[in-house]
């Protein structure tokens, strides 16, 4: 699969819009908005760590970003 896919899938089963994911994994918007459209690649290591984190997260084996920082917003899937 390739980048383009990969970010989009990874984003899509999280249930965030674009704006939410890279505030989520604090990347820029733009990094990510190139990243889907095709334009740029984003290293295969990121791509890994999203979807580990992702996983664990949605498994309640690590708490979310949001939790860990002291921010209010929800992480994956609102919580």
């Amino acid at each position: 699969m390739d980048c383009k896919q990969k970010i989009t899938e990874l984003r899509e089963q999280t249930g965030m819009n674009r704006r939410e994911f890279c505030d989520y994994f604090l990347i820029p918007y733009r990094t990510v908005t190139e990243w889907e459209r095709g334009n740029r690649n984003a290293p295969e290591y990121v791509l890994r760590l999203m979807e580990y984190m992702i996983r664990m997260e949605k498994l309640g084996l690590i708490g979310t970003a949001e939790e860990e920082d002291g921010r209010k917003d929800g992480g994956i899937d609102g919580r």
